[in-house]
């Protein structure tokens, strides 16, 4: 009864190991980048858009994503917040581009009235020679931040001037799998590249 008893503990043991490795297999199948996320997200980030660059061009994501990219939404008048994160997403890229890993950084305002075509060129191209530039019209701008879950509202004008508070995650985003993760402005540049460098990796 003993030997009975033992030996149906360790077929439903293997039974339930082999299934916990079965199931853990195929979530490792499905999610090529198991491994390298350090967020969860709840419901769909990303997706498409439709904005103008620096040329005045309307481009959409297809246009923009067409390797790893990095995408960042701001405002070229911010005073602090934006230059800095932008400059780190920047450095990122270059210890990336010394290790042989191409990554596109992208800038999107969301301060339209201001940042036309020619402004959002200059401020991207001051902070990276390959960082693209990307605004458009209020409704443009409005539904590529939805499709990243951004928030932004622009202050009351002051002497003519104005704020916009807006999030501040980084996207990483991949041409054939979306979105794939977003980071948090703590980080610096050393330990975002290598976090973007596990994606582009295994991509």
């Amino acid at each position: 009864m003993k030997r009975t008893l033992a030996l149906s503990a360790l077929a439903i043991a293997a039974v339930f190991l082999g299934g916990t490795y079965w199931l853990t297999a195929r979530t490792s199948d499905a999610d090529r980048f198991a491994q390298c996320r350090s967020s969860t997200v709840a419901g769909e980030i990303g997706g498409p858009f439709e904005l103008v660059n620096a040329r005045g061009e309307t481009v959409t994501d297809k246009d923009v994503v067409t390797e790893p990219t990095l995408i960042y939404f701001g405002y070229t008048f911010c005073p602090d917040v934006c230059p800095l994160d932008v400059d780190r997403n920047a450095q990122a890229v270059e210890i990336l581009e010394d290790r042989g890993k191409m990554v596109t950084p992208v800038f999107i305002s969301i301060d339209p009235a201001r940042d036309t075509p020619d402004v959002v060129g200059e401020f991207a191209e001051a902070m990276h020679p390959r960082m693209i530039g990307l605004t458009g019209s209020d409704t443009q701008v409005k539904q590529a931040s939805q499709a990243y879950r951004t928030y932004y509202k622009a202050h009351p004008p002051e002497d003519g001037t104005y704020l916009v508070d807006h999030s501040t995650f980084s996207y990483l985003v991949m041409p054939d799998a979306g979105f794939v993760d977003y980071f948090r402005r703590e980080l610096r540049p050393e330990e975002l590249a290598d976090k973007v460098q596990c994606f582009v990796d295994n991509a």
